[in-house]
């Protein structure tokens, strides 16, 4: 028998890049079961799909940073530290010290939804009931129509997961000037943002005071400690943007709303910010 719930969750994390660096992303899973039928006439009850399948999920990659292990990537164990570091193109570094939780590593020479799908269904299949002999997993984007962008960040007064340094999402972003979509403005900041890595500006440290972590001239330095523990992030200058305030969803569509504003003050601007898929803030200026 076969069982499927699509739209089982959204796992909103990032991934290091070969090519990009430090790439956040957003994609929804897509579950198939195959198995016998158990004693209640079921392969499995949905709301246990839903409840243990995702418990695993996030237990295991949302909201983690995602390591290509098999390439490129140095992990090092100080006390209940970790840090990473990752070279990627033309030479450039990334380089986080964090708790165990905070990050994911995958056998693999790069992360994909190929191999994020084999890495989940060897997690998941082995913590299913025994009836279950096989699982497919189908990993999507969101059909997004307009313009989007993909960023990573870190938010230390969060009590969750979304604390990590270095998680993130693809996001949509909706911009209206006086009352009408601004496709020339949704592409600016949509290219402005991509890829980026946004910094709270009261999280940047100088070089000298990171802990765990070496750092290079062309890269800006961030640390704090949140509830899962120590975080410190050193990255290149060139793919973060800084904010006077907190990087979430709200905070991001107040400051593109007030830039807009700023930059176009006869104007009266609408900023939805998408946080992932189907949540995010409006904001007005």
């Amino acid at each position: 028998m076969i069982l499927f719930v699509n739209d089982l969750t959204v796992i909103d994390f990032s991934y290091l890049c070969h090519q990009r660096g430090a790439v956040g992303e957003s994609w929804i899973v897509d579950l198939t079961l195959h198995g016998s039928l158990n004693e209640e006439s079921m392969v499995l009850d949905f709301a246990l799909v839903k409840k243990q399948v995702k418990k695993i999920i996030d237990e295991h990659i949302d909201h983690k940073l995602a390591l290509p292990m098999a390439k490129n990537v140095c992990l090092e164990q100080q006390g209940e530290q970790t840090n990473v570091t990752f070279m990627y193109a033309d030479n450039k570094r990334l380089a986080m010290s964090c708790p165990a939780q905070a990050y994911c590593p995958i056998d693999a020479d790069e992360i994909n939804q190929q191999t994020v799908t084999a890495f989940l269904i060897n997690t998941i299949l082995p913590l299913l009931p025994n009836n279950i002999d096989k699982i497919e997993i189908n990993l999507r984007p969101e059909n997004i129509d307009s313009f989007y962008y993909h960023y990573s960040h870190g938010l230390k007064k969060h009590d969750g997961n979304c604390q990590r340094i270095v998680h993130g999402h693809r996001s949509k972003i909706e911009i209206f000037e006086n009352g009408m979509k601004s496709p020339r403005l949704q592409k600016q900041w949509a290219e402005a943002f991509e890829d980026i890595y946004l910094v709270s500006q009261e999280d940047i440290i100088e070089p000298d005071a990171l802990k765990f972590i070496d750092s290079s001239p062309s890269h800006l330095c961030c640390a704090y400690t949140a509830p899962q523990g120590y975080f410190e992030l050193s990255i290149e200058q060139s793919v973060t943007h800084t904010l006077p305030c907190d990087t979430t969803v709200e905070c991001i569509a107040d400051y593109l709303a007030k830039a807009l504003k700023q930059a176009n003050p006869n104007s009266d601007f609408k900023v939805v910010a998408y946080e992932g898929v189907a949540k995010g803030s409006i904001a007005y200026a």
